[in-house]
This record gives C-alpha cells, sequence and structure tokens, in this order.
C-alpha cells in the first residue's frame, strides 16, 4: 500500500495556527473523527495522555504524530497531514510544533506500513523542509504522494 493510500479525502490541510495544543490535536483528527476512522474518546485519550505524561507523539523538531492506543477508539487504520504556518507550543517545554502527522492504528500490526512509508520521507532532510515550507495542500499532497 502506498503512503498517499493511508490518507482519506481531505485529511492533508494547512491552517494559520493553533489556540493551543489541544485545538492542534483536534485539527489533525478532525477528518478522522468525522470518516469513522477514530471516535471522541480516541482524541480525548489522546489529550488526556498527553497531560499526564506530556507530548509523548514529537517526533522530530517542529513534528509531531499524534495517537493513542487502538483500544482507546482507533476503528480503522488512517492517517492525516495538518501544516500549521505558525507554530504551537507543545508540553512543560513548549515544544514548537508545525506539522502534526494524526494516526488512528485499529491495531497494533495494520499501522506498521504507513509508518516505514512515513519514515522514509522523514529520512530525507529535504521531504522534512518541504513539508515544512509548503504553501498548498496540494504540495503537500504531491510530497506525501512519492512517498
Amino acid at each position: 500500500m502506498r503512503l498517499i493510500d493511508y490518507f482519506p479525502d481531505a485529511s492533508i490541510s494547512i491552517k494559520d495556527n493553533a489556540e493551543d495544543w489541544q485545538q492542534a490535536v483536534d485539527y489533525s483528527m478532525e477528518v478522522l473523527l468525522k470518516k469513522g476512522y477514530v471516535t471522541s474518546g480516541y482524541v480525548d485519550s489522546i489529550k488526556k495522555t498527553t497531560l499526564e505524561i506530556g507530548p509523548y507523539y514529537i517526533l522530530a523538531p517542529f513534528i509531531a504524530m499524534p495517537h493513542a492506543r487502538p483500544e482507546c477508539g482507533a476503528v480503522k487504520t488512517g492517517l492525516s497531514l495538518t501544516l500549521l504556518k505558525n507554530a504551537v507550543a507543545f508540553g512543560e517545554s513548549k515544544e514548537p510544533v508545525k506539522l502534526l502527522i494524526g494516526l488512528s492504528a485499529a491495531d497494533s500490526d495494520e499501522h506498521i506500513g504507513a509508518i516505514q512509508a512515513l519514515s522514509e520521507i522523514f529520512c530525507e532532510e529535504s521531504q522534512i523542509e518541504a513539508l515544512l515550507n509548503a504553501n498548498t495542500e496540494r504540495q503537500l499532497v504531491d510530497i506525501i504522494a512519492q512517498g
């Protein structure tokens, strides 16, 4: 399965900014929630765990992958991508995040292919820069489609 195939329609977006990290998580889960990939309990679980242990899903500077355990309300495996034009601070250390990759993993094995395809994109510094500096959703889709 190609990386782009994990993204439902309209799940790649650009937002100007988020008021706080909770709104950024909401943005990243919005389409997955609307399309039945996750339940509202899944989104609540991400926020609750973030408050308890911090933003465990920050992968690299400016990049986060909000997710929760499958049993918290993941219905189908899928991804979303939200680029914030202005970074938002996560956790006590106020880590700035601009790119959020929402992950819904219906079980502990099914999402491995998506993670592997994503990791190929993130191995290329130029790809990361292109994602972080994209100006249009089409640019983001094109970068993901190459993965």
